[in-house]
């Protein structure tokens, strides 16, 4: 009989698998950490400041900023704009409830807009009707690794003089119209949780800019409010990116452009095998780098149990809406009130993807995908 204690086998085919890129680059992550462990400096230091610039450099911007987590990166860009009690913050409820957490630790009130039902990503005329006086800023969410679409969005802020800040945390690399997500707003958070298309051994996260003085803002704010050691200008917190992080994340910001090929390269695979299944949009002014590859799909729990019968793993990105979780009724958002989304999150499923996902297990997820929704039109 088996332990009792014993981890449940996994599926065959991982819906995500992290040992294989630590195998793969793991000499040059296990020198990069033992750099920081023979320098005995391990928070603030010179790996930090390094990732900091390369990153941001990397996206096109002209700040970095590290901090704990891509919660605290939006919590903190929010902060630093002055973003506060009695402010509106426009954004989406398809997405991660940390992008609406981050807007509640400000004591501002998210207002949903629903999303463009072909990217999934916030509909610039619906929030463009969500507009108040007491609208400080605009929060959209690179959803899945696919941009929002920046151009009406900004211009939107720039006519009613609310800050842009995009949530990227899910968009490593991708590119709307050329530019690199990131660089679109005033301010841009990223996330660098082990999963994510650049993540660490732990949580981590990273405000960038090419405003020097929210950038400064930030900084101070992620440090207690320092200005200098043991002189506090404002209230701040303890939200640091620490020195081992920074140095696995240097290593694998070398590989990120190579992992992205591998993603795009599985994705088009699957969109090429697919036709029942509603594959991902691309928009023709959009680089879509794949955090995630979500398809739509009828009977979705009837789906989900025919693939993990076969041993193939999927999870849903999201399942319940933000306006429709218990921890957000006393906004008072109905039920109804945000078609699109309520409708994806009915349909949606993520299939396996990673950039070491073998080619032959992307076609037999597509294959046995395929043929479970040709059994179920049956």
């Amino acid at each position: 009989m088996a332990s009792a204690s014993r981890p449940a086998a996994g599926p065959r085919i991982a819906f995500n698998e992290l040992r294989s890129q630590y195998a793969a680059i793991r000499e040059e992550i296990d020198a990069a950490i033992a750099r920081v462990l023979e320098r005995g400096w391990f928070v603030l230091g010179p790996e930090v400041e390094a990732f900091e610039a390369e990153f941001a450099a990397y996206c096109g911007a002209r700040y970095g900023i590290g901090v704990g987590s891509g919660t605290e990166a939006l919590h903190l860009a929010l902060w630093a704009c002055g973003v506060g009690p009695g402010d509106e913050v426009i954004t989406v409820a398809h997405t991660a409830v940390p992008t609406i957490n981050a807007i509640s630790l400000t004591g501002a009130r998210p207002v949903f807009v629903d999303v463009d039902p072909m990217t999934y990503t916030m509909d610039p005329a619906a929030a463009a009707a969500a507009v108040t006086p007491r609208t400080r800023a605009l929060l959209p969410v690179h959803l899945y690794g696919h941009p929002a679409d920046m151009a009406p969005l900004r211009e939107l802020a720039e006519r009613h003089g609310l800050w842009l800040i995009e949530d990227a945390a899910q968009a490593h690399g991708a590119r709307y119209r050329g530019a690199r997500v990131g660089t679109l707003g005033h301010l841009a958070a990223f996330s660098f949780y082990p999963t994510k298309n650049l993540g660490a051994y732990g949580d981590g996260g990273m405000v960038i800019t090419n405003d020097a003085t929210l950038a400064e803002r930030v900084r101070r704010l992620r440090n207690y409010g320092q200005s200098d050691r043991y002189h506090h200008e404002v209230l701040g917190l303890n939200s640091r990116l620490d020195e081992l992080q920074a140095a696995v994340l240097r290593v694998k910001l070398r590989h990120l452009d190579a992992w992205t090929a591998a993603r795009r390269e599985r994705a088009a695979r699957y969109t090429a095998a697919l036709r029942r299944a509603i594959p991902p949009t691309e928009a023709p002014w959009a680089q879509h780098v794949y955090h995630l590859y979500v398809v739509r799909v009828p009977q979705r729990a009837a789906v989900q149990e025919a693939l993990a019968r076969a041993g193939i793993g999927t999870l849903i990105h999201y399942p319940v809406p933000a306006h429709l979780q218990r921890a957000y009724a006393f906004l008072g958002v109905a039920r109804g009130s945000l078609p699109v989304t309520e409708r994806l999150a009915e349909e949606i499923l993520s299939l396996p993807l990673y950039p070491e996902l073998p080619l032959t297990q992307v076609d037999e997820v597509a294959a046995t995908l395929e043929a479970t929704l040709a059994a179920l039109d049956q």
